[in-house]
């Protein structure tokens, strides 16, 4: 590359780009399309969790306003759930069951119930973590992944610089600038996603805990009552 070529050299970003061997193209434009899409799952994330906890906050005050459990879970039934008020259904669900019956499935009804709550809470959960393994993987591939198209980049300026025969800095800089490119890209996508999966797998926790918090609750109310009707049936 002659001094005339390098002080042509375009050293903006779109120039770099268009400048690199189409292995490192490829590897930029996939790392900007892992970024796009990081992104469109956080924001989407956001919003969910963010509809989640509001949710969740109107099942609670509907459910501690003293409403009767068949009204509300009449109410609850007739509509799509999620969170608190699938938990509550399903557990309702396996209550009734029980005792639409004969009236007399007494045996093993608790165990069944908590096992009903621990497998609803666990489907939720997997619906809240949905595609957060995406951002663990950028946030951890990512940079290698510009680490490799930084490689082959600076490998394929070698080989054109042993070709030309000239090793000045001016004839070395594009090829290396395009190169390291790779890598920022990679790093682009993995620093946002890093940050992004962390936060949302907390709030991913706090929710399970909730959750988790009002099934004990549940199940406590629907224990006491087994014991009455038990001790009702044996009367």
């Amino acid at each position: 590359m002659t001094p005339e070529l390098v002080s042509q050299t375009d050293f903006s970003l779109f120039g770099l780009f268009w400048q690199a061997h189409w292995v490192v193209k490829l590897v930029m434009l996939g790392l900007l399309a892992a970024s796009i899409w990081t992104w469109a799952i956080i924001v989407d994330k956001v919003m969910l969790y963010r509809r989640a906890r509001r949710a969740m906050d109107g099942f609670e005050e509907i459910f501690w306003s003293g409403k009767s459990l068949e009204e509300l879970y009449r109410a609850q039934a007739e509509q799509p759930t999620s969170g608190m008020a699938s938990i509550f259904v399903a557990a309702m669900r396996e209550w009734k069951r029980a005792f639409e019956g004969s009236g007399r499935a007494f045996q093993s009804l608790q165990s069944r119930i908590d096992k009903v709550l621990d497998v609803t809470i666990q489907r939720e959960v997997e619906r809240l973590e949905s595609r957060l393994l995406f951002l663990a993987t950028i946030g951890s591939a990512g940079p290698f992944i510009g680490l490799f198209g930084t490689v082959f980049g600076i490998m394929n300026s070698f080989i054109g610089i042993a070709a030309s025969k000239n090793t000045s800095l001016a004839v070395v800089a594009p090829g290396i600038s395009e190169a390291l490119l790779a890598t920022a890209i990679g790093l682009f996508a993995a620093i946002p996603a890093v940050m992004a999966y962390n936060k949302l797998q907390a709030d991913v926790s706090k929710l399970q805990a909730r959750m988790e918090g009002f099934a004990d609750e549940f199940s406590a109310i629907l224990s006491r009552q087994i014991d009455e009707r038990q001790l009702a049936h044996a009367a």
